[in-house]
């Protein structure tokens, strides 16, 4: 059996939020209160009580403890962690996870090593607690895989120690990079820098449950009271049916897939501007004729990417087309698991890939450039130096 825990983030997501809903779904709270007592933080105490918001109940987490006005660094949250004798090292490993996480993008905001990042609002003890109590109960569940809705961050802005910025704030704006997120018109700061790490490190995927069979429900209640919707984040644990439930065979993801039309440039422009997206990190690059409106031949060119480098292939086709328009999609992508290997030939090693079906059987390839150059190291075809390196690698696994 699969156990997967979606999260439906309606309402945006935070680290109380989060410790809320997981509480709700049945984690003994005395676990987590232990788990905070290790980080030995003077007089912490964790109040866990029934709320409602617009009607329905869920569960509100306060963390109590004396003002505290330090800024801590990286490396101390990471000692208090690893100090921790109550905290299983699962727990450990997955709460210094979303610390690195949040450090990486306050490295990038405030341009300093991630040695050197002050955490702020994030290292306050509240956010500390939040973010090791919910590992704790991450690690206690013993999950399989976690799923997540897009995520809304609200509009508006807000004060934080740096002063006045819109919503989302610098770190969490960074933190999402690559994450979809959900339109939203609320003003107010829905999703947190420590939320948006939370899910960030958390999900595999984004978008709507996959096919599972709940079990229990848990919701978690943020502090404001929102307009026209409950401020809840909704928690959901079951057994996952689909095929991508075995990480080890069919893996999903997410993808942008950008297009343009094109009618007046060559096929050596084509051809170099589909050479630049791929050394910049595109997925893959392709074009396909089509008519355009007034019977014009031209050509479709389109550039699958990861979301975080969206960005990057759309200003290399304004730069080297002559483009004025780009269409943008958001796809849910299924893929077989992969891994690099290298196979012995009659005429050297040479890289291939192998990919795993989602029966458990695995099928090796070798890598085109791999062979051309052993192709015209022996004057063989590509096709025959294929078929030999399938053969060894066949060989190579039965002996």
């Amino acid at each position: 059996m699969n156990t997967n825990l979606h999260f439906d983030c309606l309402s945006g997501i935070s680290g109380d939020m989060t410790l809320g809903a997981l509480i709700d779904l049945g984690v003994d709270p005395d676990l987590i209160r232990t788990g905070l007592a290790s980080l030995n933080v003077a007089e912490l105490k964790l109040h866990v009580d029934d709320v409602k918001k617009c009607g329905f109940r869920a569960t509100y987490i306060r963390v109590e403890h004396p003002e505290q006005k330090a800024h801590r660094h990286l490396h101390h949250i990471e000692a208090m962690i690893e100090a921790a004798d109550a905290i299983s090292e699962g727990a450990k490993t997955l709460a210094r996870r979303i610390f690195q996480c949040i450090g990486e993008a306050e490295a990038k905001v405030h341009g300093c090593s991630l040695q050197k990042v002050h955490f702020h609002e994030v290292g306050a003890v509240d956010s500390i607690a939040d973010i090791v109590g919910t590992s704790i109960a991450i690690d206690a569940l013993g999950i399989d895989s976690v799923t997540s809705s897009a995520i809304p961050t609200g509009t508006g802005s807000i004060t934080i120690d740096h002063g006045r910025v819109a919503v989302p704030a610098p770190a969490t704006a960074e933190i999402l990079t690559g994450v979809p997120l959900a339109y939203c018109e609320i003003e107010s700061e829905l999703t947190t820098p420590t939320g948006a790490a939370i899910i960030k490190t958390l999900a595999s995927s984004f978008g709507p449950p996959p096919p599972m069979t709940p079990h229990r429900v848990g919701y978690g209640a943020g502090t404001r009271d929102l307009p026209g919707q409950a401020n809840v984040l909704r928690v959901t644990l079951g057994e996952r049916h689909d095929a991508a439930a075995d990480p080890g065979k069919v893996e999903s993801d997410r993808v942008t897939l950008l297009e343009t039309n094109i009618d007046d440039a060559t096929a050596e422009q084509l051809a170099d501007v589909s050479q630049r997206l791929l050394t910049a990190g595109a997925l893959d690059v392709w074009q396909t004729p089509c008519v355009m409106k007034k019977g014009r031949l031209a050509s479709v060119l389109s550039v699958l990417c990861g979301g975080s480098k969206a960005a990057i292939m759309q200003n290399i086709l304004f730069q080297h087309t002559s483009t004025i328009g780009i269409r943008r999609q958001i796809l849910d992508r299924t893929k077989l698991s992969r891994r690099a290997v290298e196979v012995e030939t009659a005429h050297g090693p040479a890289k291939g890939k192998v990919v795993t079906l989602p029966d458990g059987t695995e099928r090796f390839s070798l890598e085109d450039d791999e062979a051309k150059r052993l192709a015209t190291a022996s004057g063989k075809s590509t096709s025959l130096i294929q078929n030999e390196a399938v053969e060894n690698w066949n060989r190579q696994q039965k002996s």
